[in-house]
């Protein structure tokens, strides 16, 4: 069972790293519309690099999801847990308010035989300093399908996700 919580929290958290936001802009670079991701959570890490979004922050956007996912991107957890993101999360950001909103984050988790799908809705994210590096707010995703031994929901603290948007 401490595995399929772990699977769940894994899931969540993955889904906080998808409202996460950073752009090149804070190393004088061009933005090029790309997403890096990263999400440690009971002891395993989910990562992604280079995923398509739509637009440039502030600017609203969606990430692309066939970029994130394999075989057309490299989203990758350790801990013998695969996870893939089921939409295109929509974001919008606020610079004055310093905060970005994430619509919708459905992440399917996979441990073993063993499936659990997602959703947490409404996010909201903090920027963190002047760049475009956002961090999540808690939040809880609640359990849309899969094993009865998977959790009903998962809460994600607060600053568990960060991304990176260049």
């Amino acid at each position: 069972m401490r595995h399929l919580t772990k699977l769940g929290m894994a899931v969540a958290a993955l889904a906080a790293t998808l409202g996460t936001a950073t752009t090149a802009a804070a190393s004088g670079g061009a933005a090029d519309q790309r997403v890096d991701g990263v999400i440690v959570v009971a002891g395993s890490t989910c990562t992604w690099s280079n995923a398509r979004t739509s637009a440039v922050p502030p600017a609203a956007l969606t990430v692309d999801r066939t970029t994130v996912n394999k075989p057309g991107g490299n989203l990758a957890c350790d801990g013998g847990i695969t996870a893939a993101l089921n939409n295109n999360p929509a974001f919008t950001f606020d610079d004055a308010g310093a905060t970005a909103r994430t619509d919708l984050i459905d992440i399917t988790g996979q441990q073993s035989f063993i499936s659990c799908r997602y959703k947490a809705t409404n996010l909201v994210w903090d920027r963190d300093g002047t760049t475009r590096k956002y961090v999540n707010r808690a939040f809880t995703a609640t359990k849309t399908s899969g094993s009865f031994l998977c959790p009903g929901s998962v809460a994600t603290p607060a600053g568990g996700a960060s991304m990176l948007f260049h």
